[in-house]
């Protein structure tokens, strides 16, 4: 399957800087709640934008494995970093949320109250074209397979999502490899290419869908020149020049980490993993839950709850005569190959959209993309099965 995909059409709009204020209103008076990237504890994190002056302006970060922090850029850009730790699935799949409780009434008996009332609409600002990869690989996990999820699905279409093309990727990222970035292709109602060239400051503007196009007539934009759409696709090949290539091919990906699963430098790998679930925390496309059943102190209300799950826990794998998956390595080994592999077999895609959060945000530095070249070195190039010597599915 070829991750190829088409073009954008160059933007045909501008919308100047100053009147960014403007698009938030017209959000705020449609009724949406409007998130999006602010600063707070050192970190760019998504969280309620009253105005305008709740954006991280003119801040950059410097990203590594195992590395996070924030700088100044000194040019005022509104959207001049990288992803940080948090993800916009928090907002459509909820860390913990409750999905029924069942009430001991006196005259009625037991009475359940199925939960997940109509989503308060809301406005996504800067989403990056990596983090719309995840959310349609989301959608197809929570809306598109036998059974839908009833509360992603109502979230979702309450939803107005505006991206913003990647103009300053980390080191960590590589989302020119996983065809998710960094222009937004599909999958937003609007999408913004900021141009920061002070003293100009101004977005390159388009629609993506029916509400996107009505509310873009309404904004004050003019016609973008013919400097300016060359300036938007410069800058969508510089951000592409900035990732180098750090991973195989997909097919050959796929092949070697198929015949990977009994190869001893798992074991390497788990010497410095902490299973400390960081890596599926952060993860946009991650989707593993546990349920949990609770009551009150006086036993008259009992409620499910749903929280967000990790294949690093040793109680994810647990069967009927304890957890399946008991080392580290055979945990690492699942969360790996899944993104990378048999998510293809699942779902018809990669599991993984190259944000690079992972690497980021594991406190141990590890690298997907160096176990994937490391396993590839091993196997001298070739992804011909070798003896298994290494880690079995119960180790």
């Amino acid at each position: 399957m070829s991750t190829e995909k088409a073009p954008r059409p160059q933007p045909e709009r501008i919308l100047e800087a100053t009147q960014l204020q403007t698009l938030i209103e017209l959000l705020q008076q449609r009724g949406y709640e409007v998130l999006g990237p602010t600063r707070d504890e050192s970190a760019i994190v998504y969280g309620p934008l009253a105005d305008v002056t709740a954006l991280p302006v003119d801040c950059g970060d410097e990203q590594a494995p195992g590395v996070y922090r924030l700088r100044t850029r000194g040019d005022g850009a509104y959207f001049g970093y990288a992803v940080g730790p948090h993800s916009w699935k928090a907002y459509l799949f909820p860390p913990n949320e409750v999905l029924f409780r069942v009430h001991r009434d006196a005259a009625e008996g037991l009475r359940t109250e199925i939960l997940g009332a109509p989503a308060t609409p809301r406005a996504l600002l800067g989403v990056r074209p990596c983090e719309l990869a995840a959310l349609a690989i989301q959608d197809t996990v929570f809306t598109q397979q036998a059974v839908a999820d009833r509360g992603y699905a109502e979230r979702r279409r309450a939803l107005f999502t505006i991206a913003v093309d990647c103009a300053a990727p980390a080191a960590t990222c590589f989302c020119a490899e996983m065809a998710s970035g960094p222009a937004a292709r599909d999958g937003f109602d609007l999408v913004l290419t900021e141009l920061c060239d002070p003293p100009q400051h101004r977005f390159a503007i388009a629609a993506g869908s029916a509400a996107g196009a009505e509310l873009l007539q309404a904004l004050p934009t003019r016609a973008a020149s013919a400097a300016e759409q060359s300036a938007v696709s410069q800058q969508w090949q510089r951000a592409t020049a900035q990732m180098p290539q750090r991973l195989p091919a997909e097919e050959e990906r796929r092949a070697l980490l198929a015949h990977s699963h009994s190869h001893p430098h798992w074991e390497a790998v788990a010497e410095r993993c902490l299973a400390c679930v960081n890596c599926t925390l952060v993860c946009p496309t991650c989707f593993c839950s546990d349920m949990v059943d609770r009551t009150d102190l006086e036993g008259e209300v009992a409620e499910r709850v749903r929280t967000w799950g990790s294949c690093f826990e040793a109680e994810h794998s647990y069967m009927v005569g304890g957890p399946h998956r008991h080392s580290v390595a055979a945990r690492y080994r699942q969360w790996l190959t899944h993104k990378l592999e048999t998510w293809h077999e699942q779902f018809g895609s990669s599991g993984c959209v190259g944000c690079g959060r992972c690497i980021t945000w594991c406190p141990s530095g590890i690298d997907l993309t160096a176990e994937v070249a490391a396993l590839a070195e091993h196997h001298g190039g070739s992804t011909a099965p070798r003896t298994p010597g290494g880690i079995h599915e119960g180790a």
